[in-house]
């Protein structure tokens, strides 16, 4: 049955695009007078509406007398009537609260009430029954409305219409009464309720009995645990529990699609309040009521609480293999799209599977505007958008959309400029810092475009040599790049050496530059940091191996000293690495 059930889906509300038609009263029409206090409200029935909400008041609008949820019903009945000779506002509202409203609240129509002339009839009382045995100490006592009714008087005795438990009381407008302390244990007890208004008591009225059993505590009342009152969204498969009571032995159920029904559940027993499955319909209100019970009887004005389904698009619970199926469609969409000012405009495309998609834009204020229904979308501006990827289910001869959606911002970015390259010499390595500018958000990568690239536009440990620098811009508007070249040589002294053995820079020598006026020089002499000569080397020769004593130094830095012809100094420092 689950499985037909995912086959058919109910309309989803929030794909419709069409206003709604608020109803008329049908029964009192607008306008009409003289109404009886005790009459059923009803109202034209709305397609596509998943529930209403009826308010009554005594001015436009408001809620007086009462505000309250009636599910998909179209007509409700005030519990306690409604006052006499007075103008009474009823306003129906369109509940759209299972796909985030706005709810559609109606224009107020009007009737006014009769004159009540003469006094209540009599009513029926309806707990305890009528010779119930057996029935708590802790019991209160329930009966239905009298129309034109406003107040109850109620006695108890132990003989036919007796006051000695309890002297006539008036309850004021009310169903109920719950008399204070304990009842007498193991008692028969006669209950007589006269109904009263401005114009009198109901006269004449019989009575009816019930017999106390033992003294024992009735359990409390217990509140669903899952799903929580007024929970909306709720799978059509719920497991219900609540909240175990102690000392109940039993729990009796109700649940109706409207407050006063019980065609889900009525009033069945469950021994504890384990959860259970139940197929409920979409898209609809379910009012529930759950009364701990155990020998002492029931737990006494236990309240209703209410749910409400989600849209026929699911999820739905397959109790085959325990999973919940969804039919919207899933996606996978960036949270920003970057817009590129050397691209413009963008174009974005869709690649999630559905039937259909809807793009929108949202401006400062929170409304919508549709910009396109196709996959595809051109955004030349910055801001907030809306993405809604739909599929289509076919129900009862037509389609139906169930969407998924996503809000993504849209910034600006540009490709970057590479103003300059600064270089700085560390010793043995360079540190380069790249000063790129523009719009956009970087990342840095050096000798190689793939990367990796790091979020710093500083390089450290960069040997001496050629290498390119490239800037990306990580909102996907592309690459620039820049190279430099160092050049090995200060004045002709090598920057580095390395006496590997490998006869590749295995001596440092002073080298003439090319293209310049040739230098010769009296003396080159090496030292260490701490200014202790090393070696003196001529121009001619192949320069110092990088040994001291025929021991080899370590890698790091050394100075040079050089004294040309004129008796001109240079000095430096080159790096010898191992």
């Amino acid at each position: 049955m689950l499985k037909k059930l995912l086959l058919i889906i109910v309309l989803c509300v929030s794909a419709m695009g069409t206003a709604q038609q608020c109803p008329n009263l049908l029964s009192p029409v607008n306008g009409a007078t003289n109404v009886a206090v005790d009459t059923a409200i009803s109202w034209e029935s709305v397609a596509g509406v998943p529930g209403y909400r009826i308010r009554l008041g005594l001015t436009p609008g408001g809620a007086e007398i009462l505000e309250r949820s009636v599910g998909n019903s179209t007509s409700y009945t005030p519990p306690l009537g409604l006052p006499e000779n007075t103008q009474i506002h009823v306003t129906i509202i369109l509940d759209f609260l299972f796909n985030g409203g706005p709810d559609i609240v109606c224009s107020g129509q009007s009737f006014r009430t009769e004159d009540v002339t003469t006094p209540p009839g009599c009513t029926t009382i309806r707990n305890p029954a009528d010779g119930a045995i057996n029935v708590s100490v802790f019991t209160n006592i329930v009966w239905n409305y009298a129309p034109t009714a406003t107040d109850y008087s109620i006695r108890l005795g132990t003989t036919p219409g007796g006051s000695d438990i309890l002297s006539p009381t008036l309850t004021g407008n009310v169903l109920s009464y719950n008399p204070p302390g304990q009842l007498p244990s193991n008692t028969t007890i006669h209950v007589t309720i006269f109904p009263r208004n401005e114009n009198g008591s109901a006269s004449g009225c019989a009575g009816t009995s019930f017999t106390t059993g033992a003294v024992a505590s009735i359990p409390g009342c217990t509140s669903l645990i899952d799903p929580l009152n007024g929970a909306t969204n709720v799978p059509l498969t719920p497991l219900l529990e609540w909240f175990p009571v102690p000392g109940a032995t039993g729990y009796r159920v109700t649940i109706g699609s409207t407050p006063n029904a019980a065609d889900i559940l009525d009033n069945t027993a469950f021994p504890t309040n384990s959860t259970f499955v139940l197929e409920f319909e979409p898209n609809r209100t379910f009012f529930i009521r759950i009364v701990p019970f155990n020998s002492a009887g029931d737990a006494i004005g236990c309240g209703q609480e209410s749910f409400s389904t989600l849209l026929g698009c699911g999820p739905y619970l397959d109790t085959t293999t325990g999973e919940f199926i969804s039919l919207n469609p899933e996606i996978t969409f960036p949270d920003t799209i970057s817009l590129c000012s050397n691209e413009l405009p963008h174009t974005v495309s869709a690649t999630d599977v559905a039937d259909g998609y809807r793009w929108f834009k949202i401006d400062i204020f929170g409304n919508e505007s549709l910009i396109s229904d196709t996959a595809n979308v051109e955004l030349n501006e910055n801001g907030t958008y809306r993405y809604e990827a739909y599929t289509n289910i076919a129900q009862s001869g037509q389609l139906i959309e169930c969407p998924t959606t996503k809000t993504f911002t849209v910034v600006s970015s540009e490709l970057a400029t590479i103003n300059n390259l600064d270089i700085q010499d560390s010793g043995l390595n360079l540190q380069v810092t790249v000063d790129a500018s523009g719009g956009g958000d970087y990342e840095y990568a050096v000798d190689n475009i793939n990367g990796p690239y790091q979020n710093s536009n500083v390089f450290n440990g960069i040997e001496p040599g050629t290498h390119t620098f490239y800037v990306r811009d990580k909102n996907g508007c592309g690459i620039v790049e820049e190279t430099f070249s160092q050049d090995l040589t200060v004045e002709g002294f090598p920057k580095f050496f390395t006496p590997n053995g490998d006869s590749v820079n295995d001596f440092w020598q002073f080298i003439q530059p090319q293209n310049s006026e040739t230098v010769v020089f009296q003396s080159i002499r090496i030292f260490d940091r701490y200014g202790m000569l090393l070696k003196e080397i001529s121009q001619n020769s192949l320069g110092w191996d990088g040994n001291f004593s025929g021991r080899p130094l370590p890698s790091g830095n050394y100075w040079f000293s050089a004294v040309d012809g004129t008796n001109r100094e240079i000095k430096g420092y080159f790096a010898l690495k191992r």
